[in-house]
């Protein structure tokens, strides 16, 4: 476990004194916000250190402003992954349409980023890490509300109290499970699993996307930039979650190697990089939905309160965005309770708005069916054909309040 920044005594400081669990998005963004309205914040993440790395991610619409005002758009703009081609292929690797990555994701070209997760990672911990004491390699074991503020009890043994703790800690999260109960409760499953790693880029492939489909399975690869990795993805739909896979590695890599057995195209040589990969990452797409976000002096944030899934491409958009809000909400009210219930009221019609994107087509790059995926197909080759349009956003907005301060 390593330490940096404020004093390990708390309880010397008349700040709000607030816990993060968590250190990928959500987690560094909320606690800059804090610490900028006078809160001294600690945040723990279970891993030993930043975790680098990780498949690109999109950051859209109200996101953009939320990093525009931490100050590290530039940055994030230096870091643009700039993706000029997404080619989609039939069965038998021949191409159906090949697009600019901008007319099938509903971006809006020039202003909607997109760079590696360890990207924006770093990008928010570098913005914080001097003033907000990380505690990598520890997690939280317990938390009691019984007194005037929220006793934790860490996995390191170490025990501590806080005015205020927030979840910032995954689609998975402990806190949410801690304080509310098992994820199944809230998890609404949308039908499909995915495998994403990286492999050799031995197919020459620069700042672009190559999609095979057949109905029910995909498979891309992904290159970010001129380097000799790629990003691969596989999925696959899955009329029920497998939960035994979802805790066993050996059990998805069997799985992901049945279900794409016989596949054309680049897809036994994926399965096969699957095999050997040190860094998988399975899991099911889905959506946290939640009747309320809180309890007591416990919040939820991003992922863990609102997860939208991947195929909205709006995780670490909302992840941003609450974020702000709920640091906002915090500055603007003293009482945590009156600040959550408004967190909540002015952030959850945004948050269903994303979610809805599934429901309105954002899963119809992966069609189940042989009629979907030749509907599908007609729409990109009409894409080529069509001359440019003005881009229009896939995502719904929200106008960001100028940040509080703390009354």
């Amino acid at each position: 476990m390593t330490s940096t920044g404020l004093s390990m005594d708390v309880r010397t400081t008349a700040k709000r004194t607030v816990l993060i669990s968590g250190a990928s998005i959500s987690g560094p963004a909320l606690a800059y916000w804090l610490h900028r309205s006078g809160c001294a914040v600690t945040v723990v993440e279970k891993a030993g250190a930043l975790r680098a790395g990780g498949y690109p991610i999109d950051i859209r619409g109200t996101a953009t402003e939320v990093v525009r005002r931490m100050g590290i758009l530039p940055r994030l703009r230096d870091a643009h992954i700039d993706s000029r081609r997404c080619t989609f292929l039939d069965a038998d690797g021949s191409e159906v349409a090949s697009l600019n990555p901008s007319a099938v994701a509903g971006g809006v070209e020039g202003q909607d980023l997109e760079v590696r997760r360890g990207d924006l990672a770093a990008s928010l911990y570098g913005k914080v890490r001097d003033d907000v004491e990380f505690l990598f390699g520890d997690s939280i074991d317990t938390l009691d509300q019984s007194g005037q503020g929220v006793d934790v009890t860490f996995h390191s043994g170490q025990r501590r109290t806080f005015d205020l703790v927030v979840g910032a800690d995954g689609m998975h999260s402990h806190t949410r499970e801690s304080l509310f109960g098992p994820e199944e409760q809230f998890h609404h499953y949308l039908g499909y699993c995915f495998a994403i790693f990286t492999m050799p880029n031995t197919f020459g492939l620069s700042r672009e996307v190559m999609m095979w489909n057949t109905p029910g399975r995909a498979a891309a690869l992904y290159a970010v930039g001129d380097n000799d990795e790629l990003h691969a993805f596989l999925n696959f739909h899955q009329p029920e979650p497998p939960l035994d896979a979802l805790r066993n590695p050996d059990a998805q890599r069997d799985l992901v190697a049945t279900v794409f057995a016989g596949a054309g195209w680049q897809v036994p040589g994926m399965v096969k990089a699957l095999r050997e990969a040190d860094d998988l990452f399975f899991d099911t797409a889905g959506q946290i939905r939640m009747p309320h976000w809180s309890s007591g002096r416990v919040a939820l944030v991003g992922d863990a309160a609102y997860a939208p899934s991947f195929l909205t491409g709006q995780g670490s958009s909302l992840a941003l965005v609450g974020a702000y809000m709920l640091a906002n909400a915090l500055a603007t009210h003293r009482d945590h309770t009156a600040a959550f219930a408004a967190y909540e009221r002015d952030v959850r019609d945004f948050v269903a708005m994303n979610q809805a994107l599934v429901d309105k087509g954002g899963a119809t790059l992966f069609p189940t069916t042989a009629q979907a995926l030749e509907q599908r197909n007609t729409r990109l080759r009409g894409l080529v054909t069509l001359p440019s349009a003005p881009a229009r956003p896939a995502h719904s907005a929200l106008t960001l309040p100028a940040f509080a301060t703390m009354p």
